[in-house]
Order: structure tokens, then sequence, then C-alpha cells
């Protein structure tokens, strides 16, 4: 039996204190009380998490969640526990022991939320736990990673399909805040919909007011805007050295600020973030690593000091600024070569075929995986070190690893934090002399031999806590044998980091043996291309209201010009001023007749604007003109 309406607006009020929904999401929540397959497109800060939050607390049984973002697990967390909500998340910065018992917790215990990244849906101890789970439904947050339109394609997200079929008659509901009606049709496809379903939320941000500044001097206008707009603000750019000179320009200025990009260490970088959160830093400039997964609601400017590469990706990092309804300004930095750095840079990240075929085998190399070897491997993959050694632009072995993803090559994950692992080198003789040989090391591999399997084929995950519980030795010491081991090449040993993973979803092939299917590499091309094409002509446009062409980009339905964007100001402005102009006309009509020579004589207005105006009177019937020209009003 379905909850009645009452029930869900007690659990609105009961934990999170509001009395009515925002538009869109009651009826999503209706949609999905009734089992029925949902679509949600709704815009950043749109208030996603409460359509499968509310739902789920309304009713007996646990909601999956499944998010690419470790940062954004653990604040969702953290939150629904702050409410005294049971909620656990599992991702690869675990042990296999902590994971074993979150899955367990949610089998027996009172769990309502699990929050799960979509690598690990097809792990043994997922599978197994997850039929026993009373899953009542399956939430997918950024589902238009699912979509090989999407801008953000990630492969790991085709696995929740094979998650349904162990899940029968639980309904999914998607959400994501950027999808083209192509790449909505996509993600109702790839999760196999029983049938079409889409709700949509207006895309329209009434208090943000989108700007474009077209400029060959973008300090002077960032300076500009920062001086004049007060409050916390982001600053995107594409580079990690423009983070650093742009913040050393701000703060030179006397302004706080800071840079953000994966070159900086993970726990200055979180210090950083801690800083702007809480207001002692003002503004964040940042790569586009910044942002997802961070709720700051005052954030009243967002500036990018260059184009991105989609309006996508553009309208989700704009999106950013004034998610508390109050005015808040996303500016966009155009100067007189950006397009033509644009087209640039599409072709430096689209590389033809034989080119991704050799950042493939020197990816093999660097990461020292023979031909035949890998199938199933992980490794750690620092991309900025890796295209620093074999000389090549970032952006295009990006877009290499993308293709060899769609074609089932490698999957690289996101930047994340990763637990110690270790792999045996010696074989278990080898093991046995060495224990003789060395007995103090004797209980110590006896711990870790009992603790985990599997490590004489692979690299397994540890927990040095864990291992210092189980041998009674301090964590500290527990490292210190670790590396004693790893120094007498027993083990290899990889201390626990923050980096991103690269698989090998099969074993390395020889050059002349991968495959990328052309049909997928020309769809990619003409959609990279289709996409950089829209954010030029949104740079370029100087006549339709920025927000309405945003919304019908993204298939809104009957959008209205936003009246707070730069072109409709400009508009507001030039209404004014031709209203002036047209009032000026008219009182001097009413001293008497006069031409156009005259009237253009008497007002500083410019000629064209006279004759514009003059032609405009006589449409709207309200002056007239005789056979010589000469003007006066009709009575």
């Amino acid at each position: 039996m379905q909850p009645g309406e009452e029930k869900i607006y007690d659990v609105l009020r009961r934990y999170w204190g509001f009395d009515e929904f925002r538009p869109v999401q009651a009826e999503i929540i209706r949609s999905v009380l009734a089992g029925r397959d949902t679509l949600a497109l709704m815009p950043t800060g749109g208030g996603k998490s409460l359509t499968y939050q509310v739902p789920t607390l309304a009713r007996e049984g646990l909601c999956i969640v499944v998010t690419p973002l470790i940062a954004l697990m653990k604040d969702q967390v953290d939150r629904l526990r702050a409410r005294r909500i049971a909620a656990v998340a599992i991702h690869s910065g675990l042990s296999p022991r902590q994971i074993d018992i979150a899955l367990d917790n949610c089998v027996y215990g009172d769990v309502k939320f699990l929050y799960v990244a979509p690598e690990r849906l097809t792990s043994e101890a997922f599978r197994l736990r997850v039929v026993r789970m009373n899953v009542q439904l399956l939430a997918v947050d950024e589902a238009h990673c699912i979509s090989q339109w999407g801008y953000d394609f990630r492969p790991a997200y085709l696995r929740i399909a094979e998650l349904r079929e162990k899940l029968p008659g639980v309904p999914v509901l998607a959400l994501t805040a950027s999808a083209t009606q192509l790449v909505a049709d996509d993600i109702m496809h790839r999760l196999r919909f029983d049938e079409p379903r889409i709700l949509r939320s207006s895309f329209a941000r009434p208090n943000l007011s989108y700007s474009v500044r077209r400029t060959d001097d973008k300090n002077a206008q960032l300076l500009r805007l920062v001086h004049n707009v007060p409050g916390s603000g982001i600053v995107y750019m594409r580079t990690r050295e423009g983070t650093e000179q742009i913040a050393s320009l701000l703060s030179d200025e006397g302004i706080a600020a800071r840079a953000y990009h994966g070159g900086v260490p993970h726990a200055e970088r979180a210090l950083r973030q801690e800083e702007w959160i809480s207001g002692k830093v003002r503004i964040m400039v940042a790569t586009n690593a910044f942002g997802m997964g961070i709720d700051k609601p005052d954030v009243r400017f967002v500036v990018h000091y260059s184009m991105c590469d989609s309006l996508e990706s553009y309208y989700q990092e704009a999106g950013r600024a004034g998610r508390d309804g109050a005015r808040a300004y996303a500016l966009l930095l155009v100067s007189s070569d950006d397009s033509d750095r644009i087209v640039k840079r599409f072709e430096q990240e689209f590389p033809p075929l034989e080119k991704v075929k050799e950042i493939y085998e020197q990816i093999g190399s660097y990461l020292q995986v023979g031909v035949g070897d890998g199938a199933g491997a992980s490794f750690l993959f620092n991309i900025h070190d890796f295209c620093s050694r074999q000389h090549l632009y970032s952006g295009t072995v990006a877009s290499a690893l993308k293709l060899l993803q769609q074609n089932g090559y490698l999957t690289l994950t996101d930047a994340q934090e990763n637990p110690a692992r270790i792999l045996f080198c010696v074989g278990r003789d080898d093991l046995y002399r060495l224990r003789v040989r060395r007995e103090d090391l004797d209980h110590f591999i006896r711990t870790l031999l009992r603790l985990y399997n599997g490590v004489f084929t692979e690299f397994r995950p540890i927990d040095e806590g864990e291992i210092a519980a189980w041998s009674g030795y301090s964590v500290e010491h527990v490292k210190e044998l670790l590396k004693r081991l790893w120094q007498l090449r027993v083990i290899r040993y990889i201390p626990s980091n923050r980096s991103p993973i690269l698989y090998f979803d099969e074993e390395r092939l020889p050059r002349a043996d991968l495959y990328i299917s052309p049909e997928t590499y020309r769809q990619r091309h003409d959609l990279m291309r289709e996409r950089f094409e829209h954010m030029i002509a949104y740079a370029d446009n100087r006549t339709q209201c920025r927000s309405l062409q945003l919304e019908t980009y993204f298939g809104g339905e009957e959008p209205k010009p936003c009246g707070v964007c730069d072109l409709c100001l400009e508009k507001r402005r030039a209404g004014r001023q031709r209203d002036e102009l047209s009032a000026s006309l008219l009182q001097l009509l009413a001293e008497g007749p006069a031409d156009v020579r005259t009237l253009t004589g008497k007002t500083a207005a410019a000629p064209e604007r006279i004759a514009e105006t003059v032609r405009r009177l006589l449409d709207e019937g309200k002056i007239e003109a005789d056979k010589e020209g000469i003007l006066r009003i009709i009575p």
C-alpha cells in the first residue's frame, strides 16, 4: 500500500522543516511512489535529492543511490545522519571489511539509503547482498553519464541495467541537470524504462543574470565585477597555471583568493575548500574539478575566464551561483581570438584514430603492462604525470581515454580516496623460506594472509588499522613493516592516496589488434563539434535572451525572456531611450509641424535613430506626413 499525500508532507516537515515542495518535486515523488520509472530533469540546485529521499522515508525499505562522486556521497551521508537518518556509502576508499559491514547493515539493519559508485555494482560482495535487501527505489544521480551522447559519458553506468535484473519490480528514478532530448531518450533506453516518462522542472533561474563580455582585457573586466559585486564567487580557468595567475592577481588587489586544481595536494585542497565555504576566502579560482557536490548557497557570482566545451558544462558550473534565490551573476569573458582558440582546442581534443592507438600503447608502457597481460587489473593513473612524460596535451589524452572506454578497453575513474593495497611478488615457497629466516616478520605475514585472500594474484585493498587490531601492533609499526617487506621485494605496497584509477577491462592488445569503431568515432566527433558550435553561438548571440537560449537548448517548454540577463537589460534600456526620444519628438511637433531635418537639428540623437522613431510613430498612427514631408501630430 502506497503512503498517502499527508504522509509525504509529514516527512518533508519532520526532516527538513518545509511545508511545500518546489515545482515538480511533488509530481516526481508521486510518480516514484506509483512505481513508475521516471526521468527527472531538474536544474543544478533544484532539490533533486529530496525526490528520492522523501518517498523512501515515507515507506518501508531502502533506496540505492548510484552516484559517481565520492565527495558527494560523503556529503549526502553526513547530512542524512545529521537528521538521524541511517545512511551508508560504499566506494573504493573503503577496505573490503568496511564494505562487508556496510552491506550487511543494509541487509539486516535499518539503513534507508545506500550510496554506491557505479564501479562497485558488479563486485561479488555487492551482487550477493543486494538480492537480500528490501530495495524500494533505485535512484541514478548524474544520469547523463549513462548516455554515450552525454557530455560526461562513463561506461561504468551501463552496469546499472544489470542491477535492474536483480531487482524486478523496483522503479528507477534517473536524475540529471543537463540533458538534451537525444540524451534523455538514450538514458531511458539504457536504463530499460518500461515506458518513456520525463518530468521537467523549469531550467529558468530568475535570480541569475547571465552576461557575456567581449574584451581583450579579461583581467580588467574580472576586477570590475569583483569590485562591484559583493560576496563570494568562483572563477573558472582552463589550466592549472591560469588558476595560480588569477589567484595571485586577485590577492595583489587585496582580495582573499585561492587556487584550486589537481596539482594542489589533497589536504591543502580540502583546507582551501573549507576556507571558501566558511567565508575566510572570498574567491576560489579553479579548474572544472571544483564545485561538484559542494553546496554553498550564497555564491554571488561565477566567472568563466574562457569558454567551456559545451553548454551542458557551462550551465552546470554557472548554476552554482545564487542557489539561495538572491540575485547572482554568471559572467562569460570572451576575447577576439577565443573562437579560433576553441576550434584549435577541438582539433587537439579529438585525435585521429592512429593517435588514439599510439596513446593506448604509451599507457601500457607507462604502467608496465605487457601485451597479453593486464585483464581486470587496476592502476593508479596520474594523467598529468603521464602527459608530462610523454609530451602530450591532456585534452588529447582525455578524449582518447573516452574513446577507449566506449570501445571497452579501459576505464578511468575520478580522483578518489584509495585504500592502501598490496600484491605479493614471491611465491608461497619463497615466502616460507623468508619467514624462517626473518622470524620477526612471521607473525605479521601470517596476519596478512589470514585477513586477505588473492594477494598473490592481484593488488588487494588493505586496512592498516584492521591489520594493527589483529596483529597487536600500532598502525605506525604496521606501515613500517609493510615498507620493510616492500624494500625486501616481498610485496608491492601502495600506501593510501587520492588518485584516479585506470582499469584494464581486457588484456593489453597489440596495436594492430586494437579496434575503434569508426561509427562510434564519427558520431562522437560530430556530437562534440555540435556542442562546441552551440557554445560559440551562445557567446556570439547578441539578440536573444540568454536564459531563453539555454532553456531552448535543454528542451524547455515555452521558455520566456528572463528580463535580467545582459541582453534583456540592454533591450530594456534601448526601449526606455526609444520612449524618451518618441516623447521628445512629439513635444517638438506639438509646438508646430516640422520636417525630419528640422527635428534632427533640435535633438541630440543620431539621425538614424530619429528616422527610425519617426517611422514607428507613423506606423502607430500618432503622426502623419504631407506630400512635402512635413510632419504633424494627428489630433
